[in-house]
């Protein structure tokens, strides 16, 4: 009997090998690739969906070990990416790639999170700027990061001539916009802007957005080197179902999402992060995101703020936008697991 279920199984396996499957113990032996994701900014709910998809296991269930490495002040994403240092990225967005890619650098955008322009300028509602046009001889603070090619935009398309505002760079706290030391301060939807209405009250401030002026400069995008899109493009098809996924079970369970993030970064304040989740992920769905799923290539918007910073000379040469944002890999992932 020992030996007819050794010949049996011995049978089975020469099988399984002919038509080219692996016994289950042999296909579970493969290595995990190890990767990195490079973050734009320290641990906080605006990128709930990676830590939560690393605890929950999804990179590693599509055979990736994966470290998220935090960002900060000083770390320029691009480079990091560039040079290898970092297999993923979260960069800062449009501006930026686009700028990094006029200078040389290697990368290629493959997912985009923020739909929409993350950023407004606010003011207060009682104070004398009513219009765009009410920013002459104001002081305006903003971040030399992106943020001031949003307000160079706005101005722009009002007819303003920026040098007669006063624009200064601004500081990571908004206590001076509170304190009255400034008119008009840059707030992010999903941050800054929670801490304005925490000390001031929501209806005692007065926002202006890019999308009032008909200016969209998506935001927060996902950037891998040109050697890792052409070499391995498994491994970034792998990576950007895991975020998704990981980002689809965030915003649907976010008191556990906080809880992950809040044990990377316990002194966080978790009302805030709560929010910072919320507005996070409706950047992330607005627009076409909607059907076309999250981390959307919006080309037409992506093609509109090429124009736009090679017309201020941001840019010193125009950039093919379907070359540095490369949908393809989106696209190989089915239409109904991209969705929100």
């Amino acid at each position: 009997m020992k030996t007819r279920h050794f010949l049996s199984s011995l049978t089975l396996a020469v099988a399984l090998a002919t038509l080219g499957v692996a016994p289950l113990a042999q296909a579970q032996t493969k290595e995990p690739v190890k990767a990195s994701l490079r973050l734009k900014w320290l641990a906080q709910t605006q990128f709930a969906g990676f830590y939560y998809a690393q605890a929950k296991g999804y990179y590693k269930d599509e055979g990736i070990d994966l470290t998220i490495n935090p960002g900060g002040p000083n770390l320029l994403t691009e480079n990091l990416v560039a040079t290898g240092a970092d297999t993923f990225g979260l960069s800062g967005g449009t501006d930026s790639v686009l700028a990094g890619v006029d200078k040389g650098l290697p990368i290629v955008s493959i997912g985009v999170a923020h739909q929409i322009t993350p950023f407004v300028f606010v003011t207060r509602k009682d104070g004398p700027i009513k219009s765009l046009k009410d920013f002459e001889g104001k002081k305006v603070t903003t971040w030399f990061t992106g943020a001031n090619y949003v307000l160079f935009g706005m101005l722009a398309q009002a007819g303003i001539d920026k040098s007669k505002v006063d624009i200064q760079p601004q500081q990571v706290s908004m206590t001076p916009f509170i304190n009255g030391d400034t008119d008009v301060a840059t707030a992010t939807l999903y941050n800054e802007l929670w801490t304005v209405r925490d000390r001031m009250g929501s209806d005692n401030l007065r926002l202006f957005t890019a999308e009032e002026s008909g200016i969209t400069f998506p935001r927060d995008t996902l950037i891998v080197s040109k050697d890792t899109a052409k070499d391995k493009p498994e491994l970034v098809k792998a990576f950007l179902r895991a975020s998704i996924k990981g980002w689809r079970d965030a915003a649907a369970n976010p008191k556990e999402a906080v809880d992950i993030v809040m044990k990377i970064a316990p002194t966080l304040n978790r009302a805030q992060q709560e929010s910072m989740l919320t507005e996070a992920y409706k950047l992330m769905t607005a627009g076409k995101a909607k059907t076309e799923g999250l981390f959307y290539i919006d080309q037409p918007a992506i093609k509109s703020a090429e124009g736009f910073l090679l017309a201020n000379k941001v840019l010193t040469k125009s950039i093919d936008t379907q070359v540095a944002f490369d949908g393809s890999f989106l696209a190989a992932i089915p239409a109904a697991d991209r969705r929100p």
